[in-house]
């Protein structure tokens, strides 16, 4: 019997009724695992340990890699359970158990069976994958096609499995499962394809609990119109059919394809919805709700406590799906339970998570030009006529716009250090042209109505990597970088923060003071997210590097046009003479 199931079957007996939140609370407080993608329930990427240090990381070297054998873009990072490291890959979804314990040896592997052609051609912006989960002795595999995949922990075994969505709709999956106490929370892809989003919920033993979409009916949202808020008031019976001309909310977008947090103390968990469908504002009147928004649901009813929508009736595909970091601060001598999001119109926005109360909400990119900034009553914002294209008009080109359209922030993950109190925020910098056009609605062909042409916001600098008082809502220290800052970032209690460039190098920093102290240039451009563990009474330091993604997209479906890969080739065309196609595993240690 391995140490996980040793523990659990030790705790189950002190404690009659013992569930598995006990089991991942427990696990996720030991600084030499890394058992979920972000390290905890809240989000942090924070590790305790110490051992590598301001003084020492300069010593850094590579302790052993591994290849994954995939030539696309590796988001997501490892998990470490019990001297087992579990990595995963893009589309075909492989997943390796390495044991460290016998130098990094393939424990078991398991490569899924999935439909290429119905699969691959509808995925939006590359066939990345954020990542493993682990609960029950299971490790769980949310697949390209849909499918969630239970795995037993020590012999890669499928378990049982449930195929939740059509590839052929545009349905698709990126996220990673989600494990909250009993429960596994997926989301969907498929945006730029009109398909609705949804949250499902499932038991340890694929049983499905409950599914609630982004948009449409009450009943059908879990949303109740007298107890589930929006800026601290009621939202109303139909609040979202009511925000939605006809029914485009049907084809309407709203997917569910980022991270997600979970507070075990109020049992709410967290995460946001993506763009409505088309990008053209002409062609859906109205708000859009619940499209761009921020949900905090009861993990075990479904049912939603607020809601918070931050782009009303978007223009530019700022999806809402990014990280929301929970911590506890002091806001205006306070003491708050917050929630923390840095979202793609690029906005950073400090929250009450009990409440849903705004609390601050501030630019966290100079560029930033499409609102001036947040009312802070009504939280919406204060757009500026110049930089909207649907008061420019359908066939017209908005010239200018800021952030382009895959946000001053994308899906990397930002970080938070207890020590210093600050986040640290992998951005982009980067601006656009998007021109509006009529688009007709057909099942699993694009639905974008819209042709953009991205470019950096500065010259040589498409992103930065930032340290952020989330108390204030202003930028502590800054550190420019070539192209966009592609790689979620790791803090550490030896006060050094990790991140990735997509040019491929790892990057250590003083946390105070964003001073660089180390670098290594890994084989591939860098979209994956650092972790750390210990193994043997050493500190480790891993990262996935395999150039892809949006921004990566030109080089990895060979594309040249400018405006191919919703607007981003021709941003990032000049990646291709710092980096090429690759996918390894890179561990450090000193």
């Amino acid at each position: 019997m391995n140490k996980t199931k040793l523990s659990i079957a030790m705790m189950s007996l002190a404690l009659p009724g013992l569930t598995v939140a006990d089991e991942l609370l427990g696990m996720q407080e030991n600084p030499e695992t890394w058992v979920m993608s972000a390290g905890n329930y809240a989000n942090t990427r924070y590790s305790q340990l110490d051992e590598i240090n301001l003084e020492n990381v300069k010593d850094l070297e590579m302790a052993w890699s591994f290849s994954t054998g995939v030539l696309r873009g590796h988001e997501g990072n490892s998990l470490i359970i019990d001297d087992v490291m579990y990595v995963h890959t893009p589309y075909p979804n492989i997943v390796y158990a390495l044991d460290l314990n016998n130098d990094g040896a393939i424990k078991w592997k398991y490569e899924p069976k999935q439909n290429y052609s119905e699969t691959v051609p509808v995925m939006c912006c590359d066939v990345v994958n954020r990542g493993l989960s682990y609960g029950d002795g299971k490790i769980f595999l949310n697949q390209a096609d849909t499918t969630l995949v239970a795995l037993d922990i020590d012999t890669g075994e499928v378990l049982w499995s449930d195929k939740r969505d059509t590839p052929t709709t545009g349905a698709t999956n990126t996220g990673n499962a989600n494990v909250f106490k009993d429960k596994i929370i997926v989301g969907i892809s498929g945006g730029e394809f009109g398909v609705r989003g949804y949250v499902q919920a499932y038991d340890m033993n694929g049983k499905t609990l409950y599914k609630a979409y982004s948009t449409g009916p009450d009943d059908e949202m879990m949303v109740d119109p007298e107890n589930t808020t929006a800026m601290l008031q009621p939202i109303g019976k139909d609040s979202s059919l009511n925000s939605w001309q006809g029914e485009q909310w049907k084809i309407g977008g709203g997917t569910t394809w980022g991270w997600f947090s979970y507070d075990p103390e109020m049992n709410l968990y967290y995460y946001g919805t993506g763009n409505p469908s088309t990008w053209n504002p002409l062609q859906r009147p109205g708000d859009n709700k619940w499209t761009m928004s921020l949900f905090a649901r009861d993990l075990d009813s479904g049912v939603a406590k607020w809601i918070y929508q931050m782009t009303p009736h978007d223009e530019w595909d700022y999806d809402g799906v990014n990280e929301n970091i929970l911590v506890d601060q002091k806001v205006k001598g306070k003491m708050r339970k917050m929630l923390v999001h840095f979202d793609r119109n690029g906005f950073g926005y400090t929250m009450d998570r009990a409440t849903g109360e705004l609390l601050v909400a501030e630019k966290f990119d100079p560029s930033v030009n499409w609102a001036n900034s947040i009312n802070m009553k009504t939280g919406l914002p204060d757009r500026v006529a110049t930089y909207s294209p649907e008061a420019n008009g359908e066939d017209t080109q908005t010239t200018g716009i800021c952030p382009a359209a895959h946000g001053a922030k994308d899906q990397q993950p930002a970080a938070y250090s207890p020590r210093t109190g600050l986040f640290y925020v992998p951005t982009n910098h980067i601006c656009m042209d998007l021109e509006p056009f009529e688009v007709e609605y057909l099942a699993g062909q694009p639905y974008v109505g819209a042709e953009v042409n991205m470019f950096a916001a500065t010259k040589d600098n498409m992103g930065n990597f930032i340290a952020w008082d989330a108390r204030e809502g202003k930028i502590v220290w800054t550190n420019p970088e070539r192209f966009s800052v592609w790689s979620g970032a790791m803090v550490t209690a030896g006060d050094v923060v990790f991140y990735g460039t997509l040019e491929g190098y790892l990057k250590a920093l003083d946390a105070k003071t964003g001073r660089e102290l180390w670098r290594f240039k890994t084989p591939s451009g860098i979209i994956g997210n650092v972790n750390s563990y210990k193994h043997d009474g050493k500190q480790y330091i891993s990262i996935l590097s395999g150039i892809g993604g949006w921004a990566g997209i030109g080089m990895t479906n060979n594309l040249e046009n400018d405006t191919d890969g919703l607007g981003a080739v021709g941003a990032y065309k000049s990646l291709s003479s710092w980096t090429t196609l690759g996918g390894v595993l890179s561990v450090f240690s000193l």
